[in-house]
């Protein structure tokens, strides 16, 4: 099971409009790249699930060829990958198969030929929140999440190889996290993966592969550890207000332990237990699990404020023009809203002023008034959807789909009650901890849970944040995380036409303001129906009885309307 951090539930940064469809469809075209010793030249993608009913109206697609030509997941150049794949000289087609049942609705096949004309044979699965993992290569079933680096070596199955390999790694202080192996019968050919915590040197690769036993050696390199390495370029010169952890891993992984929350209790236990924040809770388990991986040297805070600052920029754009979206069935309606703000219209009345540093999104407003906080919040979360379906850059928080409902909060209380932006990053910290605990024990993934997974949590997210740029405890965080998504139960996945556009925006302007309705709630006393962790339960176990046709397969609900069906024919 992959060990889920900080930047699987605020984030991938990523271009849109979908965390599981574009995002992460191009990460497993980016470790299928990682396998090859030499550039692709021809690739079929074949489709299954909902990647093939969706594909085009998510840039599926466009990510899979972005992914295979190496371009990261937050990169513009995604929208031109055809061109770019031609004038690389890569060659690819895309097959639809909606009928063969896969283990998971979001599965994709990828058969690359490289510039030597080497082949080589890949099934991923995308699993919510930008995540995905190998689960084939070359025949053989394995489960690559990218987290740790992967040697696969390609064998004779002769006695002593695996422990030449061991014996190798081993000296070059490589330590192997698993070993599994494969074979098509005794004596035959056979197939390790090692998953291992260092990277492999090149000449580790040429030791291995000189050996007569080994017929062929590939790498993946852990996926997190080049993201972090970019993340960490454009946050270079900030201070981080955490020391980094001065653990080794093995020391790192016995405290871990401690605070790898099981559960919303737990976390809450440990929190109050230390008289911090559910964010601070979880960003120290957050050290742990980086330094754990030799990475105690990266930065959480400054991770935070960079996706704080990508959120600002998804919510600037569309409220001072129109963007053009994929399906073109949104677009102006943040400037609307903001357009009523701005005019002193309904909603118009509050008594904040705007945040002191004067980087909020902000729209103009009337003299000596700030905007109705709940109004704010919903033109800010409404604009993050444009931003998202013309394929802009946003952070999932915790999918694409709900991208807008965190900074629509975050941003409308800071433009409100004046907040910092280390204020709002505590908040999102805090926002990352309920996530985390949803995506660990429900899930986030329209096509698993419906949208009640991806809107729902982002509502409980937000709501919790909300609570504590309020000055509420981390119990009543927890509550009003309980008392949101619990209002969104239920919710199905219906996008019209396949797109993250409609109905995605309204729920997003919607979900903002049911975050901050649960937090009042919660900060005025009122109990939650039911406890946090047994709502994420209830979550989880109405959505595994959600037919197929309401989890983001556009064959259910609003998307079968027939006003919405002849706005995507015209």
């Amino acid at each position: 099971m992959r060990t889920l951090g900080l930047r699987d539930i605020v984030g991938p940064i990523m271009v849109g409009p979908s965390s599981s469809h574009t995002a992460g469809a191009l990460r497993i075209a980016a470790m299928t790249r990682a396998l090859l010793d030499r550039p692709p030249a021809d690739v079929t993608f074949t489709l299954y699930g909902s990647f093939s009913r969706t594909y085009r109206g998510h840039g599926t697609d466009r990510a899979l060829v972005a992914g295979l030509l190496g371009l990261a997941a937050d990169d513009l150049r995604i929208r031109d990958s055809f061109r770019l794949a031609d004038e690389a000289g890569l060659t690819y087609r895309f097959e639809v198969d909606p009928r063969t049942k896969t283990r998971h609705p979001n599965t994709v096949d990828l058969r690359v030929t490289d510039v030597d004309g080497d082949m080589l044979e890949v099934r991923g699965e995308s699993i919510g929140g930008g995540a995905a993992r190998l689960v084939r290569v070359d025949g053989f079933n394995v489960d690559l999440t990218g987290e740790y680096s992967a040697l696969i070596v390609y064998q004779c199955d002769k006695p002593g190889t695996l422990g030449f390999l061991a014996t190798t790694l081993g000296e070059h202080d490589i330590n192997i996290g698993s070993v599994l192996l494969f074979r098509n019968h005794r004596g035959g050919h056979a197939f390790n993966v090692l998953e291992v915590d260092n990277p492999v040197p090149q000449e580790v690769l040429d030791l291995i592969a000189a050996d007569g036993r080994v017929s062929r050696v590939r790498l993946m390199p852990a996926a997190d550890l080049a993201e972090r390495d970019a993340e960490d370029t454009e946050v270079a010169g900030e201070e981080s207000k955490d020391e980094a952890l001065a653990l080794g891993p093995a020391e790192a992984e016995a405290c871990f332990r401690k605070v790898d929350f099981e559960d919303g209790a737990a976390l809450l236990a440990y929190a109050e237990s230390q008289g911090m924040t559910l964010g601070r809770a979880f960003l120290a388990r957050e050290d742990l699990r980086l330094a754990m991986q030799g990475q105690g040297g990266h930065s959480s805070c400054a991770y935070l404020r960079r996706a704080l600052g990508v959120m600002r920029e998804s919510v600037r754009a569309p409220l001072s023009q129109t963007p053009q979206t994929m399906g073109g069935l949104i677009g102006g309606e943040a400037r609307l809203l903001g357009g009523l703000l701005a005019s002193g219209g309904a909603g118009v009345g509050g008594t904040g002023a705007a945040g002191p540093e004067g980087k909020v999104p902000g729209v103009s407003q009337t003299a000596g008034q700030a905007p109705d906080v709940y109004t704010c919040a919903a033109a800010y979360a409404m604009a993050v959807l444009e931003t998202n379906a013309s394929m802009g850059r946003i952070v999932a928080a915790p999918t694409a789909g709900a991208a807008g409902v965190v900074p629509g909060v975050l941003f409308a209380l800071q433009e409100e009650q004046g907040l910092s932006d280390d204020a709002l990053a505590d908040a999102l910290a805090t926002a990352a901890a309920v996530g985390y605990i949803v995506t660990r024990n429900a899930t986030v993934a329209g096509a698993e849970g419906g949208c009640q997974a991806e809107m729902g949590t982002a509502s409980a997210m937000a709501a919790a944040a909300a609570v504590q740029l309020q000055g509420g405890s981390p119990r009543q965080a927890l509550t009003a995380a309980a008392i949101a998504l619990t209002n969104m139960l239920g919710l199905v996945c219906d996008p019209v036409g396949g797109l993250v556009e409609e109905p995605c925006q309204k729920r997003n302007a919607s979900a903002a303001a049911n975050a901050l309705v649960s937090a009042q709630m919660a900060l005025a006393g009122v109990a939650s129906t039911a406890p946090f962790d047994e709502t994420v339960d209830a979550m989880r176990r109405v959505g595994a009885v959600l037919p197929m046709e309401l989890r983001e397969t556009a064959l259910g609900g609003i998307a079968t309307c027939a006003s919405c069906v002849a706005r995507c024919t015209r």
